[in-house]
């Protein structure tokens, strides 16, 4: 349909009796339903009258609930979720018990993803050592980040409702294991809006070659306006797509038709009072800016050598290291949240890309020197004072070989596992060389310190000023929020 058509088609539906009649069952209902629940479906300027929100500028920075800690996230999400077991939490224990079946009362009322009849326990695959002044136990597939250990907080005793993937990673980044919520990225600039005015608030990476399972809806806006998604950028290429000019139209033109468009928008607004009509204006505005701002800031050939050394970065490749940069330069803009996804962390043991010994090992060599120079370049830069890192994955791994099928598989791996992970965290206002919640000796059950997915959502929002409990949006009768009705903060963790 050109604009032509859709023009006529827009005139159509407003003033036409057949678009009237089609519509007016659903249509009046839904007017009639939103007055009996107290929402607000008209819009009388330029505010949302339900939430308060100023929906001609959508993104401006706004006050926090109280002084906060934190400036800005940058959250590294492992997607297929990481063995604990050969990463921090050590288990010496359970390298005894390698190769023997597993005991009845690990298995009995339990519900994994693949494991059958009775498998054997799987030991640590890797060496560990304690770092640090705080003594922590990393593998020896990690050595460059053990040298940060000092610089993080270890939480555990994560756990999770959710054993599969698509599940998990929604409850995780939206904090409901069912589509249509807004994600953490989202409620953060939702509520706090963007230092830098020609860049996104919410920005996302995502590497290892596929998006996670749940694909982009984690890092969508839900019910929140559009404006507040997550905006996927590239490493290679154009940074975003569709972001340069088509061949002859010059950058006066583009701003001419940017300008008409907005202002036929403007009009519309006024007629029918929908505010994701002003949301498309502010999109409209943001993307005419990033076309002068993105290209430069996500261009990291002009990084010294010493960092692209430090990295291991290579300009022009798309790569986790170089996201790991970028996100660095997107924390230095003013960018509030920045969301990195890498993915091919499952390891069930099916294959060689899936086993412990090998796709997980490729795995920890592609993360573990850019994880590690991004908190020293921050550290070194005075930003992560005020910048939150996060590092995790959407659940754990079983303390028993997986044997899918109730067989025994070629290569090792270890099955989904909701009670017991472990996350870290660092800078931003939480305690450094730090470790809370403890696990039992075969790294099973957490017996100590636990902390829920929602305890984490809502002790993030805390540290950036955030009040989870009163950062809410009005939304078919009801206000939501991402801690839906739980979540506590971890106060021990909070410097």
């Amino acid at each position: 349909m050109n604009l032509f058509e859709e023009a006529i088609f827009k005139n159509a539906e407003l003033n036409t009796r057949r678009h009237f009649l089609k519509k007016c069952l659903s249509g009046m209902g839904a007017l009639t339903l939103g007055s009996f629940l107290g929402g607000s479906l008209s819009g009388c300027g330029k505010s949302d009258l339900a939430t308060g929100v100023d929906l001609s500028n959508p993104m401006r920075a706004l006050p926090s609930h109280f002084i906060p800690k934190a400036k800005r996230v940058i959250y590294l999400h492992m997607a297929g979720a990481p063995s604990q077991l050969e990463l921090f939490d050590y288990k010496p224990e359970l390298q005894k018990l390698n190769g023997l079946d597993c005991p009845p009362s690990l298995l009995e009322g339990k519900r994994f993803a693949f494991i059958e009849g009775t498998p054997q326990m799987l030991g640590p695959q890797f060496d560990f050592k304690q770092h640090g002044q705080s003594g922590a136990w990393v593998t020896d597939r990690m050595p460059h980040f053990a040298n940060n250990v000092d610089d993080v907080c270890f939480l555990k005793a994560m756990h999770t409702d959710e054993f599969n993937h698509a599940p998990a990673q929604l409850l995780m980044h939206t904090g409901s294991a069912r589509l249509g919520k807004p994600s953490i990225g989202s409620w953060v600039t939702y509520g706090l809006g963007s230092e830098n005015q020609n860049l996104p608030g919410f920005v996302v990476f995502v590497s290892g070659g596929t998006t996670p399972s749940a694909g982009k809806s984690i890092w969508g806006s839900g019910f929140l306006p559009t404006v507040y998604q997550g905006v996927q950028c590239r490493s290679k290429g154009d940074p975003v797509l569709y972001l340069s000019d088509p061949k002859g139209v010059s950058r006066d033109l583009r701003e001419k038709t940017i300008n008409i468009i907005n202002d036929i928008n403007k009009k519309q607004f006024q007629e029918v009072g929908d505010p994701e009509i002003m949301t498309r204006i502010s999109q409209y505005e943001m993307a005419f800016k990033m076309q002068m701002s993105v290209p430069e800031t996500m261009d990291i050939s002009d990084e010294p050598e010493y960092i692209h050394e430090m990295y291991g970065t290579e300009p022009g490749k798309s790569s986790f290291a170089n996201n790991c940069l970028l996100a660095r330069r997107l924390a230095e803009k003013g960018v509030r949240f920045i969301q990195l996804y890498h993915y091919g962390w499952d390891s069930h043991g099916s294959n060689y890309k899936e086993a412990l010994n090998h796709g997980f090992n490729e795995r920890c060599q592609e993360v573990d020197k850019p994880i590690s120079a991004l908190l020293n370049d921050l550290k070194q830069r005075g930003l992560l004072d005020d910048t939150l890192v996060v590092w995790g994955g959407e659940f754990g791994r079983t303390p028993m070989r997986e044997n899918r099928g109730g067989k025994e598989m070629k290569f090792l791996g270890r099955d989904h596992h909701l009670e017991a992970f472990t996350m870290w965290m660092a800078g931003g206002g939480v305690k450094s060389g730090y470790s809370i919640g403890e696990t039992d000796e075969i790294g099973y059950y957490g017996i100590k310190d636990r902390v829920h997915v929602h305890d984490l959502q809502a002790t993030i929002l805390h540290l950036l000023g955030m009040d989870h409990e009163k950062l809410t949006y009005q939304f078919q009768g009801r206000d939501f929020r991402l801690t839906d009705v739980h979540g506590n903060i971890v106060e021990k963790i909070i410097a």
